[in-house]
């Protein structure tokens, strides 16, 4: 049967305090400790009692058991300080010399010619996290600017990113914000792709959507200016241009601002945005009509109908 979980914390707790392993019942227990770090304990339940040269065999082992996830640690350590220190080379210094980065990634088992996507996480209190993440995926990862940056195999920047936030919440137990951009397949395209998943990050933030992930190219143009700019008034932006529109949907049920955004998706299609809309065309003219009364004449032209389509994308993010 197995030992019950109170008596066997009491025990490691007792060996611990003693120096020494501790018998309760059939059960003999060592603590595994290392100064003050509690690695662990070793539970032997013989067949027979144990002689004293027998416990004093089992409080050795907990020793060499303690040397040996000593050395496993600082071996570990120093991986990621390699890692790291060849992560902040490609950023900081992406273009002195490609083919050393290079080859200090093959002996880490990084191919900087595959593709590659930047994470970039709210927080340098989650590097810890990250580096042993990154390193199971072959990947590296280093706190910089008060953020955690992540290099990792792969393709797919979004879902990297959403990996990572849900990941990293799920290990920290606090939300995490996530921007990632790329992929990178050189030395050379993993700083651009980094200051990418920056702004990302800046632009989610703006957006409201902490503890997300996403990448550069989801946010689009709208990512951009909120990255660059940081917080600037979204809500007063969209309302100055949508509102009308908004507040008649919100009002009356319809469907005016989910119209505006199919027509502008159609290139100003009234076929195209019907299909997509699965309405009749006369219907999309009709809405066209009350957006037209609702918005004032001119909001097609070039400068408000791009101030429209920036506003749809912001409000369509749930600003």
């Amino acid at each position: 049967a197995s030992p019950d979980p109170a008596v066997l914390a009491e025990a490691v707790a007792a060996s611990r305090l003693e120096g020494r392993s501790v018998r309760r019942g059939a059960l003999h227990v060592a603590a595994v400790v290392a100064g003050t770090d509690n690695l662990g304990a070793l539970v032997f339940q013989p067949a027979h009692p144990l002689s004293d040269a027998d416990q004093r065999t089992l409080e050795r082992a907990a020793q060499i058991t303690a040397l040996l996830l000593l050395f496993r640690r600082t071996v570990a350590d120093a991986e990621a300080q390699v890692r790291g220190e060849l992560l902040d080379d490609l950023l900081s210094h992406p273009t002195r010399d490609p083919a050393a980065l290079r080859s200090r990634a093959a002996r880490l088992g990084v191919d900087l010619d595959a593709p590659h996507v930047v994470v970039v996480a709210d927080g340098a209190q989650i590097a810890s996290w990250a580096r042993t993440f990154a390193a199971a995926r072959g990947g590296l990862a280093m706190a910089r600017e008060g953020r955690t940056a992540l290099l990792l195999p792969g393709a797919d920047p979004g879902q990297a990113a959403q990996t990572v936030s849900r990941e990293a919440a799920r290990a920290l137990g606090r939300p995490i914000t996530a921007g990632a951009a790329g992929p990178a397949t050189e030395p050379a395209a993993v700083a651009p792709a980094h200051r990418e998943a920056e702004q990302c990050v800046r632009a989610l933030a703006a957006l409201g959507r902490t503890g997300t992930g996403a990448s550069a190219a989801e946010l689009g143009y709208v990512g951009l200016l909120l990255g660059e700019g940081g917080r600037q008034d979204v809500r007063g932006f969209v309302d100055s241009v949508l509102e009308p529109v908004i507040s008649y949907d919100e009002k009356r049920g319809t469907a005016l601002v989910q119209t505006l955004d199919a027509y502008f998706a159609a290139g100003g299609g009234l076929t195209r945005a019907a299909d997509q809309l699965h309405v009749h065309v006369n219907t999309v003219s009709q809405r066209l009509d009350r957006i037209t009364q609702l918005l004032g004449p001119g909001w097609q032209e070039p400068d408000r109908s791009l101030d429209l389509r920036l506003a749809l994308r912001l409000h369509r993010l749930g600003m």
